[in-house]
This record gives C-alpha cells, structure tokens and sequence, in this order.
C-alpha cells in the first residue's frame, strides 16, 4: 500500500467489528455448551429447544457451534467469512423462532411474560453480515494461513 493511500478505517473497522461480535456469541455459546454465566449447559439446552421451540438436537448442537466456534473464529479471524455465515444463519433463526413474536424492541423492563424483540438479533446480524462481505481485515489468523 502506497503512503499517500494509507486507509486506516479499512484497516481497523473489521477488527473493531470483529471483537465485540466475537465475544458476544463466544458468550452465548459458552452458556449453551459449558453453562457458564449462567447458562444450562449442553444436555439442558438440547432438551429446552426441542421442547420449547421444536429444533431437533443435530440442529441445536449446529447453532452451538456456530455460536461458540463462530463466535472464535470471528475473533482471531480465523475463518472469517464461514464464522460469520454461521453466526448470521443462527440470528435468522433466533429472529424468526424467538422474537419476531414479541415486536422490535428490547424488553428494557424485563417484564414478566414478555420476550425480547428482534432489535438486539438484527445488530448482531448486521455485524455478521458485513464479515461476510468484508472479510476479516487485515489483523486476522485468515491473512497469515491463507497467504497466497
């Protein structure tokens, strides 16, 4: 790159998109999978969302992955673009399984019997869908693995 087309958003926007979507569905996915911050745990989850949502446990076991494994890979980015294709398919599903029901917006209250709405998914979403696009940037595991 040429010093007089020194870009630096191109340089640091996917990491900047990278970081916090990566350590939000690592979350998620440790909860699902290892029960951590409060989460079931792997047996619970598989149970709860066959039962509840009616999403067989080879799908359930995908969406973990896809949260957890996505959620590291857009992180390091490492697989960058199949991380984040994973993730964007998990919150097409959230939205259309879990929240469209309950509207836009987040139920800041915490009401009891009131899920949340899609606002939080389609954000996530968004920044999912831009690594897609994009790519990891230029800091990422894909740059050094995949050279040439």
């Amino acid at each position: 790159m040429a010093k007089g087309n020194f870009d630096a958003t191109g340089l640091i926007a996917p990491l900047m998109m990278r970081m916090p979507l990566g350590l939000i569905m690592m979350a998620h996915g440790s909860q699902k999978l290892l029960g951590l911050f409060g989460g079931q745990g792997l047996t619970a989850t598989l149970r709860s969302f066959e039962d509840k949502l009616g999403i067989p446990p080879i799908f359930t076991l995908l969406a973990i992955i896809a949260e957890f494994g996505g959620g590291f890979g857009v992180l390091t980015g490492f697989l960058t673009r199949l991380s984040a294709a994973g993730i964007s398919t998990v919150m097409l599903v959230a939205i259309y399984k879990v929240h469209w029901q309950h509207g836009f917006f987040l139920n800041m209250q915490c009401l009891p019997g009131r899920g949340h709405g899609i606002e939080y998914d389609i954000a996530l979403l968004g920044m999912a869908l831009y690594l897609v696009i994009a790519g990891g940037g230029r800091w990422c595991l894909d740059r050094l693995v995949f050279r040439g």
